[in-house]
């Protein structure tokens, strides 16, 4: 089985800006990586720090490479989901199918409360579960190109995961990352149980790595 890699790209500090993470983006396609990661945030911790748009940054991305996979994180329950709809559809068209749209619940409380919107884990969870199927009725409605949705999940909590199987893909992050390994393995065993579940087979394909796993059909991707 082969393993994919993905550079991961912060989109805040030293790297909130687009133009570096363009430059970063096409270094790492010249060096051999399969894909870039993009983080979303609107704020962070440091009040200083810039925050470049992950959106803005992943279409510079798609215009300035050719081989590299883009993996877009949103934090879809402070997004409209029609927004991302058309943001998302002309991204993919631009980088001729290369884009994975990452759907998360967000982590950072301050991002929803300062700009008024509700914090609640479990407001924003229903939210994300709203956008992330609308979301796909729209791609078909406009006819986007095939885009690739996976979901976030911290483990050992399980919604993340659930969530996950169905779609095509998950991003999985550990609270110990010393271990994360071997947290892998029972994660993996987990999304494994799903699956079965849900479609009466365990994954062709699901490959172990210490920050990602896939669901099939897709193939995994690390960072």
């Amino acid at each position: 089985m082969s393993v994919r890699h993905a550079v991961g790209l912060p989109n805040v500090g030293v790297f909130g800006s687009v133009p570096a993470l363009v430059e970063l983006a096409v270094l790492a396609e010249h060096s051999g990586w399969d894909g870039v990661h993009l983080w979303d945030h609107l704020l962070y911790h440091d009040p200083e720090w810039p925050v470049a748009s992950p959106v803005a940054t992943a279409a510079a991305v798609a215009a300035a490479t050719q081989r590299v996979r883009i993996v877009l994180t949103l934090t879809l329950p402070r997004r409209q989901v029609q927004d991302v709809a058309q943001d998302t559809a002309g991204i993919a068209a631009l980088a001729g199918g290369r884009l994975t749209v990452l759907g998360i619940i967000g982590s950072m409380d301050r991002e929803f409360t300062e700009f008024g919107l509700d914090p609640d884990l479990k407001a924003r969870g229903r939210a994300l579960d709203e956008r992330l199927a609308r979301l796909q009725e729209l791609w078909r409605q406009w006819g986007a190109p095939e885009i690739p949705l996976w979901c976030g999940g911290r483990w050992p909590r399980k919604p993340g995961l659930r969530r996950a199987a169905r779609f095509d893909g998950v991003l999985l992050t550990f609270a110990d990352q010393r271990n994360s390994t071997v947290l892998l393995v029972e994660a993996l065993g987990l999304v494994a149980a799903l699956l079965k579940t849900a479609f009466g087979h365990a994954p062709r394909e699901v490959e172990p790595t210490t920050a990602q796993a896939m669901l099939p059909p897709v193939t995994p991707v690390t960072a």
